[in-house]
């Protein structure tokens, strides 16, 4: 058998379109199944067009295949090779470069239009494209490129009258049937879908919509390139997977024929736009064939794109082309400069006659169609000047020069490359904007660019002053006001960041100038607010931020609640965070209390909890910081004029009565114990203050236990008349205490914070001497009617636990020393002095106390609450081992009797009971509680039966 032999495919020179040499020799080898075998002359050359060559039988596919069954001889990689592959990896796209993704979004909400779109979508064919098994390879390559012809000549249907959203919808169908065709093995399908879809950025007939048409087709060119790639790299993986830093030599010749015939039918694409933009989605899949086909292929589709006639297809075309090459192999740096430098080239063509007609006829304005190449450069340049030197700046500068300094160019430089190298030709690059025509892009635009650089980079410190005043000079002279505060918004950063409060204040009398007339300053509250978030880093001292006589009547032009409430949050945070001394600058006490009022005023019936807790938070950060030192009574009058100014956040209430018995304790450590007429008066004062304060609290226990710690403030302070008064309002004050109070939005049972809030109301009343026109003991006994006639819940043990606690203090109360006391008030001990009668009232109210405990043990017996009774009978056993006279009898049986009863139904906690039970016997064995040894005795331990 004798067939054709092919000489060896050398990739480094492949071009879809270049011819191929296939030379004939008579030879005996094994033939590939499927193949066309024939003879020929040997030693002949024939130069054939890939395309007419398939026709005639010759499938260059299959004769690649053939001969690439020859064995590859292993390659070694050199150190050249492992130096390139290391720099490439250093110049990788790390997360400094921003992704087109984070691009997309804003192009599409950004160039929008009204009008009614079309599309042509493909409807297939009718044609019988089947062929018998049989067939020869020659029928296969023809059905193959009918198939693709059958797209420009066959069935197609188009739709007109589209709006934007419909067209949308199209194109996400189309997408969508893309990955549907490719699941069900549609190859050509999908390709014809791509195809279609890349025609579509040919069409410039709605212009205005142009970039987002070419978001959505390049979407779906992304699509089918990824697809495609998988598709050979899954064929790579038998017998293992490829590495990620594979070459093209560990590539199966499998995958070398399926990728080298998708690149033969893009070559069959017969219009410019589809076959560039289908060739660069499969830009990545060039590594399955040879080294160097990615570069080689960036840089002929460069250099396609130049036989694109229309201006902005054409910087579209070369932004994708950089975007793909960008993700494939940003280590290219020439194919990106190229492109831009291709692009200046081109860009007189914008002002050429065939533009000028195509925006008459679509009525759109010059300026406005320069904005729609916006997106584009940016993109090109932002690649370019990834990670670049300085030095192509310098050399963009001068290109731009020699094309008149476009303004839409010139814009675009300032926004790509890196801000430390614009501010170091700030000066330059001013004389540049001056040079500029003004007629299609603003200077003003120019200005606000290099406003951009400037806020995060620093200019020679000898050029700042002429910077700002040749840009002020242009930003003040801007009519619109939306793009004066667009632009003015930008320097107020450079402003603050290199000069005095004087220059900020000339910037903000400016704004205001500007904004005020026909409320202009409605429309731009998210620019004012950016400048007042420019300002506060700069002057963290407030003194001088409300020295500039600019600032307040700046405030004053957010007038809108929800924003007024965010600049005034904004500046509370800041003087919070950065403020280290208390102040009583009056300056700043009056404006930050008219901010803090702003906030304050905004509460009402549907403000959020969370959204109180947060004003309240940043309104007590101010009274934190407001300090009149040893001046209390100017201190009281700002508490004074704050509860009145704040008296809907009851945090800050609360925080001011805190504030308040904080500043009386203060006057008597000041005065060292000299209780002088003015400082009791000033005390009253206070306690005045609190007294009147705290009944608008709706909180029941915040208004109980301010009562207390006021009333204890004021026994410190040895006015025994309020202190007397702050604990009566608390005893008044106990039936009114619900049920169940709610927290964090669920309701919870009152019981475990009255229980809390009655004990700490006990170790007080240790110390509170008895009222001389009243009872003894007339504190204690109003709590104690007050907790009998309390409407606890049902099944409650509350009360009787109260009367257990109530022991430990009347126990205390009846020792000739108390444990605490206050100086220079005389408690109880010190009125009674031990007087028996005293004594006698207190036994005969632990003998109620004890009578009221026992019958509830009894009453649980006959009930099924024996838990609950062994429970308190240990708690009344604990009390009066540690409280009471255990050499009384019959005080020494019923301390017995409790501790059988705790432990008769065995729920007692052993652990607690053992070591109780050590620890008597270890007092026993003291010389004076010797007849404890006695009771030791009759204690016993039972489990649980």
């Amino acid at each position: 058998m004798c067939r054709l032999e092919v000489s060896a495919v050398d990739f480094s020179d492949y071009h879809p379109l270049k011819a191929i040499t296939v030379t004939d020799s008579k030879a005996r080898r094994g033939v590939r199944k499927g193949s066309t075998s024939s003879s020929s002359s040997s030693s002949s050359s024939v130069v054939l067009d890939p395309l007419s060559s398939m026709l005639d039988g010759t499938d260059p596919l299959s004769l690649f295949a053939a001969a690439s069954q020859t064995p590859a001889i292993p390659h070694s990689v050199s150190a050249g090779e492992l130096g390139r592959k290391r720099k490439e990896k250093d110049e990788e796209v790390g997360s400094d470069f921003e992704p087109w993704s984070s691009k997309r979004g804003e192009i599409l909400s950004r160039f929008t239009t009204t009008e009614k779109l079309s599309i042509n979508l493909f409807m297939g064919s009718d044609k019988n494209k089947a062929s018998s098994p049989s067939s020869a390879v020659s029928e296969k390559v023809r059905t193959r490129l009918e198939e693709l012809d059958d797209l420009e000549e066959g069935s197609q249907r188009e739709l007109l009258n589209l709006s934007q959203q419909d067209y949308v919808n199209r194109i996400e169908e189309l997408n969508q049937s893309l990955k549907e065709a490719w699941g069900s093995d549609q190859k050509v399908k999908a390709l014809k879908i791509v195809i279609q879809c890349s025609k579509l950025l040919s069409d410039t007939s709605v212009i205005q919509f142009y970039p987002s048409k070419f978001v959505l087709i390049t979407d779906i060119l992304d699509t089918f390139g990824g697809l495609v790639y998988d598709r050979i790299w899954s064929m790579c993986a038998d017998p293992h997977p490829l590495p990620e830093s594979f070459s093209a030599d560990d590539v199966n010749d499998t995958a070398k024929e399926t990728c080298l015939n998708w690149f033969f039918k893009i070559a069959s694409i017969r219009e410019l736009v589809p076959r560039l933009y289908v060739e660069a989605a499969l830009l990545k899949c060039n590594r399955f064939l040879t080294k160097s086909g990615i570069q080689e292929t960036l840089q002929r589709l460069t250099a396609m794109i130049r036989g694109i006639g229309d201006p902005l297809v054409a910087v579209y075309a070369r932004a994708y082309l950089c975007r793909v090459g960008m993700e494939v192999a940003p280590h290219l740096k020439d194919s990106l400069n190229k492109n831009f430098f291709d692009l200046l080239a081109s860009f007189r063509q914008i002002h050429g006659e065939s533009v000028q007609n195509q925006l008459a006829q679509q009525r759109v304005e010059i300026p406005i169609y320069l904005t729609l190449y916006s997106p584009a450069i940016h993109w090109i340049l932002q690649c370019v000047a990834y990670r670049a030197p300085e030095v192509l700046l310098t050399e963009m500068m001068d290109r731009c020069k020699k094309l008149g300094n476009n303004a839409l160019l010139l814009n675009s430089v300032m926004w790509a490359f890196r801000a430390e190298f614009v501010a170091m030709r700030a000066t330059d690059f001013i004389g540049m904007i001056k040079d500029c025509d003004e007629a299609g892009f603003p200077k003003h635009l120019l200005f606000a660019s290099l406003g951009r650089s400037l806020s995060c980079a620093d200019p020679p410190e000898s050029e700042r002053l002429s910077i700002l005043n040749e840009a002020w000079k242009v930003v003040t002279k801007v009519r619109s006001p939306r793009d004066y505060i667009n632009c003015a918004e930008i320097w107020v950063e450079f402003t603050c960041r290199h000069f005095t409060k004087r220059e900020v204040n000339t910037v903000l009398a400016d704004i205001i100038k500007h904004m005020t007339p026909d409320r202009a300053f409605e429309d731009a509250y998210p620019q004012l607010q950016s400048v007042i978030k420019k300002i506060l880093p700069h002057f963290q001292d407030f003194s001088v931020l409300f020295s500039m006589e600019k600032f307040l009547p700046f405030l004053d032009m957010f007038q809108k609640d929800s924003v007024r409430v965010e600049v005034c949050k904004s500046i509370m945070e800041v003087f919070i965070k950065h403020q280290q001394e208390a102040t009583r600058d009056p300056v700043i006490l009056n404006a930050l209390l008219h901010i803090c009022k702003t906030m304050h005023d905004s509460v009402n019936a549907l403000t959020l909890d969370d959204e109180k807790r947060s004003l309240s938070l940043l309104i007590i950060g101010f009274i934190r910081m407001v300090s009149f030192g040893r001046d209390f009574e100017q201190q009281l009058s700002f508490c004074v004029e704050a509860r009145a100014t704040f008296c809907n956040l009851e945090p800050v209430i609360i925080h001011l009565i805190h504030t308040v018995n904080q500043l009386a304790m203060e006057t008597r450590c000041v005065m060292k114990g000299n209780h002088s007429r003015k400082t009791a008066a000033f005390v009253r004062a206070c306690a005045a203050y609190s007294f009147i304060t705290i009944p608008s609290l709706t909180s029941i226990f915040n208004r109980l236990n301010l009562y207390l710690l006021s009333g204890e403030v004021a026994l410190a302070n040895q006015c025994l008349s309020q202190a007397d008064a702050f604990l009566k309002a608390a005893v008044s004050l106990l039936p009114e205490v619900p049920r169940t109070i709610s927290i964090e939005g669920k309701q919870r049972s009152s019981e475990p914070f009255l229980l809390e809030f009655i004990n700490n109301f006990f170790s007080t009343l240790l110390v509170v001497p008895d009222h001389p026109e009243q009872g003894v003991l007339y504190l204690v006994r109003g709590l104690l009617n007050m907790v009998q006639d309390y409407t606890w819940e049902d099944n409650s043990d509350a009360k009787i636990r109260v009367y257990i606690s109530a022991l430990p203090l009347l126990a205390a109360m009846s020792q000739e020393s108390y444990l605490y006391t206050i100086p220079k008030v005389d408690s109880n001990e010190t009125l009674y002095g031990g007087d028996p009668k005293f004594i006698a009232e207190i036994n005969k109210l632990c003998e109620t106390l004890i009578g009221q405990v026992l019958d509830h043990l009894k009453g649980l017996g006959r009930d099924e609450g024996v838990r609950r009774q062994g429970s308190l009978a240990f708690s009344l056993f604990g009390c009066l081992l540690a409280h009471g006279d255990l050499r009384n009898n019959k005080l020494n049986q019923l301390a017995v009797n409790l501790w059988n009863l705790s432990h008769k139904h065995g729920f007692c906690d052993t652990r607690t009971s053992v070591r109780t039970l050590e620890y008597i016997k270890h007092q026993a064995q003291l010389a004076d509680l010797s007849h404890l040894s006695d009771m030791t005795t009759r204690l016993s331990l039972q489990s649980r039966a």
